[in-house]
């Protein structure tokens, strides 16, 4: 699936930027009487081996303080306004990135012949700063 959203491409090694790694992190998904509903595996990225200037530039935490959140209701109830809800949570993976990013081959996923490539990141893993 990864593969068909233009996330990566593969690439040579490139000397003169570093290799960020990745892990397969797992999660069991239970139905409310404990039963197992599936079972989910995400690719994460090391981010936290990026270093500042060179793997990134700047960092977003998708999070609002609840005093401007109070504020903005506040303002939109004076002045009699529509308010509508957005889930914005993931948003940022569908942006492109602006940095050079490079990642291995996931575990399991290292495409035969080509073991010494990396993945040139066109789109945001989980785990990236």
């Amino acid at each position: 699936m990864i593969e068909k959203n233009n996330t990566w491409q593969l690439v040579e090694r490139p000397f003169n930027k570093p290799v960020i790694g990745v892990k397969w992190v797992y999660k069991t998904k239970l139905n409310l009487d404990g039963t197992v509903q599936k079972n989910k595996a995400r690719l994460v990225a090391k981010g936290y081996s990026q270093k500042p200037g060179i793997d990134y530039n700047e960092t977003f935490a998708p999070m609002a303080r609840l005093d401007t959140i109070r504020t903005l209701i506040a303002l939109a109830a004076q002045n009699k306004w529509n308010l509508y809800q957005l889930d914005v949570k993931f948003a940022f993976f569908n942006g492109v990135l602006k940095e050079e990013v490079y990642v291995e081959q996931p575990q399991g996923f290292v495409k035969e012949n080509e073991e010494t490539k990396v993945y040139k990141l066109h789109k945001a893993l989980y785990g990236l700063k």
